[in-house]
Parts: C-alpha cells; sequence; structure tokens
C-alpha cells in the first residue's frame, strides 16, 4: 500500500493484516486504490469525490 503524507514524498506502508483496507474509485479522474478512515481522498488527484468499489 502506497500512503501518502501532506509534507514529503509517499511511501509503502503494509498494514492490511490490521486494519480495515478497502478499495476506492476516484469518481473525479478513475484512479483506483487501497484506503483507511473516514475522510479518503484520492492519491493521485487529492479529490474527496470517491467511491468504494
Amino acid at each position: 500500500m502506497t500512503m501518502m503524507c501532506s509534507v514529503g514524498d509517499s511511501f509503502d506502508l503494509d498494514m492490511e493484516g490490521n486494519l480495515p483496507v478497502k478499495d476506492y474509485v476516484c469518481k473525479d479522474c478513475g484512479n483506483r486504490f487501497k484506503g483507511i478512515g473516514k475522510n479518503v481522498k484520492c492519491p493521485s488527484c487529492q479529490s474527496t469525490n470517491v467511491a468504494e468499489s
């Protein structure tokens, strides 16, 4: 999983075994990604217009 940070670069983090990771698709750019939390943002375009896939 690639996590995005508000400062610096993205980084890879293996957390799928411990947290409820969900699959999402961005309704604005079509990017598919995994995310956690309530306020999920597309890592590609930063849109919050996302849906679980």
